[in-house]
C-alpha cells in the first residue's frame, strides 16, 4: 500500500563503556508511560509512548490500540533520547525537559529520492487520553459505539473503493482502513458528540496511527450515524479528504482476482543479485521447493512488514516439508551497497532466514517489468505462489494484516490450504 502508507522509531543507548544504562545519576528519568504526538499539518498526531528499564539497559514500546510495537534500539545519553526503527529509516530524537515532564524533538524519516520526511515530535510524561479533550463545549468524547461496524469509504484522490472498519474499545475507537493495496495498520481514537448550548452539533471521529513509518491522522464529522464525511493527512505533506456510508456488507475485491500468472516464463530467465552482490536465478536449485512463494516487497512499506512477519512464521512452520520463500526487495535508491544495506535491517529486525534478493527500485511499472511471470504488479506487497514446476498457482495482491482482524483470518485460512495442497502434491518427474 505504498501511495497512502509509510513511519517508526529509535531509542538507542550510547554510554562510555558500552551498553544502554537504564538510569542517569540514579534517577529513572524516562520511565513510565508518556503522551506522544507529531505536529502534522492537520493537528496533533498522537500515539502512546511507553519507556522502561529492563536488565540494565532502556527499552521502549510505540502502542495503537490494541498494537503495542517493541522498538528495535533505544539511545539514551543524559537527557537526549533516540527511538530508531532502521527497517524503515526512521528515528525520534528528542530532549527532556529540566523538570523530566516533557519530550521535545524530531522525526525524520528517508523517503523515495532521499527526502526526508520531517514532523515536531512532542511528549508530555504519565498517562492521560490520546487525543485531547475538545475544547468548544464538547460533552466528554464517549464510547465510539456510534461508529462501530464496516463503511464503505472513499478517498477524492484514489480511484479505488475502500472498506472502514470501527469498534468500541477502552472507551474509545479503534480499527482500520482496508484498501485494495494494504489496510491502514491499527487506528486508535474517539468519538465525541458535541454541543454548544442547547443547539447540537455533529459527533466528530478523531484515529491516528504511528509505528515509525505510518503517521496517520483521520477526521470526520457525522450528523446521523450512517454518513462520515472528513479529512485524512499522512506524513508530513499528503492531505485528501474522503466520505463514507455505513455499510455492513462492505467489501473489497479478491486480493487473489487482482493479478494472474502468465504462461511460458522460464524461472532461468529471472535473476537478481543476493545481499553480497551474487546473481541469484529464481531456477536455482537452493530456491527449489515442493510448494514456493516469491515475496514481492520493500523495506519501507508498512504492509510488506506485516507480510514479512506472516511469511517467517510460514517459513518455520512448512520448511521441512518443502516450502521455499524467496523475497524480491524493490527499496528506494537503486544503489546496491545502501539498498542491501537497508534490507539487512529489514531482515535482522524480522529475523527471516528464507533468502533475499533485492530486484529493483520501488516503482510498480519497473517491478511489474522485472517480473514477467504475472501480468502486472498492482500493490507492494504481493505473494506469488508456484508450485514445484515453477507454474504460477496463484497471485495475492496487498495485504491485509493483523489490524483487518477477520479479513487476516481468512486471508491465512485461503493462503495455508494453497501450501498445503501443493506440499501434498508428488515432485515433478526429471524433464
Amino acid at each position: 500500500m505504498e501511495a497512502m502508507c509509510s513511519i517508526f522509531i529509535i531509542l538507542a543507548c550510547a554510554i562510555a563503556g558500552g551498553g544502554n544504562q537504564a538510569a542517569d545519576g540514579g534517577r529513572r528519568i524516562f520511565d513510565g508511560p508518556w503522551r506522544a504526538w507529531l505536529d502534522s499539518p492537520g493537528g496533533e498526531l498522537p500515539f502512546g509512548l511507553e519507556l522502561k528499564p529492563e536488565g540494565g539497559v532502556w527499552r521502549a514500546w510505540v502502542i495503537n490500540g490494541s498494537e503495542r510495537l517493541d522498538v528495535p534500539k533505544v539511545t539514551v545519553v543524559g537527557s537526549e533520547i533516540t527511538l530508531a526503527f532502521p527497517h524503515y529509516g526512521s528515528a525520534i530524537r528528542a530532549t527532556l525537559s529540566a523538570d523530566g515532564s516533557r519530550l521535545d524533538g524530531e522525526w525524520n524519516k528517508r523517503g523515495r529520492n532521499d527526502r526526508v520526511i520531517k514532523l515536531a515530535f512532542h511528549a508530555t510524561a504519565g498517562a492521560a487520553p490520546r487525543f485531547p479533550p475538545p475544547v468548544d463545549g464538547a460533552d466528554a468524547c464517549r464510547s465510539g459505539a456510534a461508529v462501530a461496524g464496516r463503511w464503505s469509504m472513499k478517498f477524492d484522490q484514489d480511484p479505488d473503493a475502500c472498506v472502514g472498519v470501527f469498534e468500541a474499545s477502552d472507551g474509545g475507537v479503534a480499527g482500520t482502513v482496508l484498501t485494495p493495496t494494504g489496510d491502514f495498520r491499527f487506528l486508535a481514537g474517539d468519538f465525541c458528540s458535541e454541543k454548544s448550548g442547547a443547539e447540537k452539533r455533529p459527533g466528530r471521529l478523531r484515529l491516528s496511527a504511528f509505528d515509525g513509518a505510518h503517521a496517520f491522522l483521520i477526521t470526520a464529522s457525522t450528523q446521523d450515524g450512517e454518513m462520515l464525511k472528513g479529512d485524512f493527512w499522512s506524513g508530513d505533506t499528503f492531505h485528501d479528504t474522503w466520505t463514507a456510508k455505513r455499510d455492513a456488507g462492505a467489501a473489497l475485491p479478491d486480493a487473489f482476482q487482482q493479478a494472474k500468472g502468465v504462461e511460458g516464463v522460464k524461472l532461468e530467465s529471472l535473476a537478481f543479485p543476493d545481499l553480497k552482490g551474487v546473481k541469484r536465478s529464481l531456477s536455482d536449485p537452493m530456491f527449489a521447493g515442493r510448494a514456493r512463494v516469491l515475496e514481492v516487497f520493500g523495506s519501507w512499506c508498512p504492509n510488506c512488514n506485516d507480510a514479512s512477519q506472516y511469511l517467517v512464521e510460514l517459513h518455520k512452520k512448512y520448511k521441512d516439508r518443502g516450502l521455499s520463500i524467496v523475497g524480491l526487495a524493490f527499496e528506494y535508491s537503486g544503489d546496491f551497497q545502501r539498498d542491501a544495506e537497508q534490507v539487512r535491517a529489514f531482515a535482522d529486525y524480522h529475523k527471516i532466514e528464507y533468502p533475499l534478493l533485492l530486484a529493483g527500485v520501488a516503482d510498480r511499472e519497473k517491478a511489474s517489468a522485472a517480473l514477467p511471470l504475472i501480468d502486472a504488479l498492482r500493490a507492494f506487497p504481493t505473494l506469488i505462489v508456484l508450485d514445484a514446476a515453477g507454474k504460477v498457482r496463484a497471485v495475492y495482491t496487498g495485504f491485509s494484516g493483523p489490524a483487518t482482524g477477520a479479513e487476516y483470518d481468512q486471508f491465512r485460512v485461503k493462503f495455508e490450504s494453497l501450501i498445503e495442497e501443493l506440499l501434498r502434491s508428488p515432485k515433478p518427474g526429471p524433464g
